[in-house]
């Protein structure tokens, strides 16, 4: 029996609007409209109007909002909308946090608007929306399901308030800080723990670190190698960085050494700056549960265009995943430094 194709983004948005399209719902007349967790798609343009505000803490979807001309930006905190729209996570701590955030702020009789992939978690999500507002009615179409509530005077304010307090950083396995959401977020990685692991000690001068998430791998890099004066991080996750800085400075007190931290929140694909002589990440290969290696080989043409002649690139990867030509067409050395676990970790070098 051949698998059951997954619901993709652009279906996930079709089921958003998908009460608005039939007229169960109908968009405020006065009231403005926020959208958290926004993406950009056909049914986003066909129904947006001037007063929504567009909440996106991935660097890549939210250029997409950006190009798209739609508005970007945090709600005030005494803000509130005649309707909140939501595209809640797969991680479910994350997703109370969203809808925590759509409670906030939503006027009193708005309707919050969520839609969730059924294989992700879409009846959790509903679930949980239910214990925050009460009734819930849904509908289902493209492998989703999409559920809305209104505002009324019986939500659970204890409830509210731990849901939003999950979003606090913190401390995780190896002593990291961290926070529901962002990848491996409650643990170390196996990869990247196996990277680290085999990083040399005599790695100098500036180090990126392409996808850095939590900042492990950047932690390493000041805790094992004396001779790095400058870190840069690259993350695409907002989220993420908050964590990162205070993992980061905190290894960099614990080294004992000047290390000039930089903190960027980027898309590596669209390049970087300024040049580094070494180069360290766990790139990223999937989007929702399909392979895209892709990205990780986009993350290998970013790491080589922004290397000094010198420079070195130390990559870990699940062992299929095909990157090997990329590596060969862009670096003048490439070695397999360990097999395992199912992982590989690469050294390249420039000249």
């Amino acid at each position: 029996m051949s698998p059951v194709a997954a619901a993709t983004p652009a279906s996930q948005l079709d089921a958003l609007f998908l009460p608005l399209a039939t007229g169960e719902l109908h968009l405020p007349g006065e009231g403005r409209v926020l959208f958290l967790r926004a993406r950009d798609g056909a049914p986003v343009r066909a129904f947006a109007r001037a007063g929504w505000l567009c909440e996106q803490s991935f660097k890549p979807f939210a250029d997409e909002l950006r190009r798209a001309g739609l508005h970007l930006g945090e709600p005030a905190g005494d803000e509130r909308f005649a309707l909140v729209l939501v595209l809640p996570p797969r991680q479910r701590d994350e997703a109370r946090v969203l809808f925590a955030r759509a409670a906030r702020h939503l006027q009193p009789g708005g309707i919050v608007l969520a839609a969730a992939p059924n294989a992700e978690g879409a009846k959790s999500a509903e679930a949980d929306l239910a214990r925050l507002f009460g009734p819930v009615r849904s509908m289902s179409k493209h492998k989703c399901r999409v559920f809305w509530a209104s505002a009324g005077e019986a939500m659970d304010a204890a409830l509210l308030a731990e849901w939003e307090a999950l979003d606090a950083p913190r401390r995780i396995a190896g002593g990291y800080v961290s926070r529901p959401g962002l990848f491996a977020w409650d643990r170390v990685d196996a990869a990247s723990a196996l990277l680290a692991a085999h990083l040399p000690d005599d790695l100098h001068g500036r180090v990126a670190d392409l996808g850095a998430g939590y900042g492990y791998l950047a932690a390493h890099v000041v805790a094992r190698c004396p001779g790095v004066t400058a870190v840069d991080l690259y993350e695409a996750e907002a989220r993420a960085l908050g964590p990162a800085r205070i993992n980061l400075a905190e290894a960099v007190a614990a080294s004992g050494r000047q290390v000039t931290v930089n903190v960027h929140w980027h898309d590596v694909t669209a390049g970087l700056s300024p040049p580094c002589d070494a180069v360290v990440t766990n790139p990223p290969f999937h989007q929702g549960r399909a392979d895209l290696p892709e990205l990780g080989r986009a993350f290998i043409e970013a790491a080589a265009d922004a290397l000094l002649p010198h420079g070195r690139l130390w990559l870990v990867a699940n062992r299929h995943l095909p990157y090997e030509a990329t590596l060969a067409a862009r670096f003048a050395q490439v070695r397999t430094r360990v097999i395992q676990d199912g992982f590989k970790v690469i050294e390249a070098v420039r000249a």
